[in-house]
This record gives C-alpha cells, structure tokens and sequence, in this order.
C-alpha cells in the first residue's frame, strides 16, 4: 500500500489551484467587494467558499467519477441556468445594498468579526460547484496533468485536492490581503460605486449563462 505521494503532485497541484482561482469571474468579483468592503477577512471568508468548492470538483475528478461528469454533462444547461439565476440575484442584492465600511482597524481586531461573514463561504462555493465551465474545466485539467504526473492511489489523489486547494487558498490569501492594504483609500462614496459596478458584473454573468441555454431550449 502506498503510503507516500508522489511528491511532483505537490508543486503540481499548487499551481492548479492558482490557475483555477486567478482568472477573473463571479466569485473573484464578490471576493473583491468583499475585501474592500470589509477588509482581509472579509475577502478570505469569500475565498475560503470558492477554495471548498474547487477541492469538491477536484475530489471528484481526481476519484476518476466519470458518471458525475457525465450527469454534469447532460443536465448542464438546468445546472447553467441555476447558477446564472443564483448569479442575478446576488448582482441585484449587491447592487442594491447599502454602502458601508467596516472600521479600518488592525487587521488582528477583524477575527473576532469572521462569524459575521460566515454567509459569504456557502455563497461562493455554491457559485462555484453551479458553474458547469468550472466543473469541467477542473475536470479537463485533472484528466490532462494525469498523463505526465501519475495519480494512481488514493494517496496521491487526496494529495493533488490538498495541493489544489492550497493553491486556491494562497491566492485569496494574497488577494485579501492587497485589497486589505489598500482599502484605506476607499471612501462609502467610492464603496457605492464598487457594489454597483460588481453587482452589475456578477447580473452580467448570470444574464450570459441564462441567455447561453435559449437557444438549446428554443431548439
């Protein structure tokens, strides 16, 4: 029984994780608000949804379950337009909410405060396993970097999600923590332009996956 990984998984793993968290979508949308609205912790509760989420798809990939990407497959289009509804509906109660700030303290004084934002985990990691382009694309990732690292146990398995999650993790973490240093500069005047513009985007995604599916419906 194999008890130690294959160690090139780990490094491996790690820069999934960053790529898969690094281009600009929903989630990193709403951590960016979130950030600048209520500073570091705010933004890695957020991030801490989407890092859950990508270990889940991974976990799945990685257990090689080919009838959940094939389910994934064909109910795509009711899983698309539920995430692209989800979507509008956080846009619309974000463009909406009302402008505040929380108090520029020390970052250590905002911990005490994570319980406030433990909304913000589920939120993000139902965006994320509800985006089918994410869930596949992880899929697709998992299948294609098994060719040249080889995954074989269980071990290495749940070493490649780990890593991955790692590397989702520091990318939150390094996102926060810059949106964090510079939140200073925003005022609630500034802060109502960010929950518009990001509302708008996340109702804009959401339009684009809802409008993706018509002509597969009208069909």
């Amino acid at each position: 029984m194999q008890l130690v990984p294959n160690l090139l998984i780990i490094p491996v793993g790690i820069l999934i994780g960053v790529l898969v968290a690094a281009p600009v979508g929903p989630v990193n949308v709403l951590c960016i608000q979130r950030a600048v609205e209520r500073g570091f912790w705010g933004g890695l509760a957020a991030g801490i949804g989407a890092t859950l989420g990508d270990g889940l798809i991974a976990l799945f990939a990685g257990l090689g379950v080919g009838a959940i990407s094939g389910a994934i497959e064909h109910h795509r289009q009711a899983i698309q337009i539920l995430g692209g509804l989800v979507l509008i509906a956080f846009g619309g109660m974000l463009y909406a909410a009302p402008t505040r700030l929380a108090n520029l303290e020390p970052e250590a004084a905002h911990a005490a405060a994570l319980r406030d934002y433990a909304w913000d985990i589920p939120k993000t990691f139902f965006l994320t396993i509800t985006n089918p382009g994410a869930v596949l694309g992880l899929f697709a990732i998992f299948g294609g970097v098994s060719t040249f690292v080889e995954v074989h146990s269980y071990v290495d398995v749940l070493s490649m999600v780990a890593s991955i999650m790692a590397g989702s993790l520091m990318w939150w973490l390094g996102l926060s923590h810059l949106i964090g240093r510079l939140r200073h500069r925003f005022s609630s005047r500034h802060l109502a332009y960010t929950n518009r513009i990001a509302g708008a985007v996340l109702i804009g995604f959401g339009a684009l996956l809802v409008c993706e599916t018509l002509p597969a419906l009208l069909s």
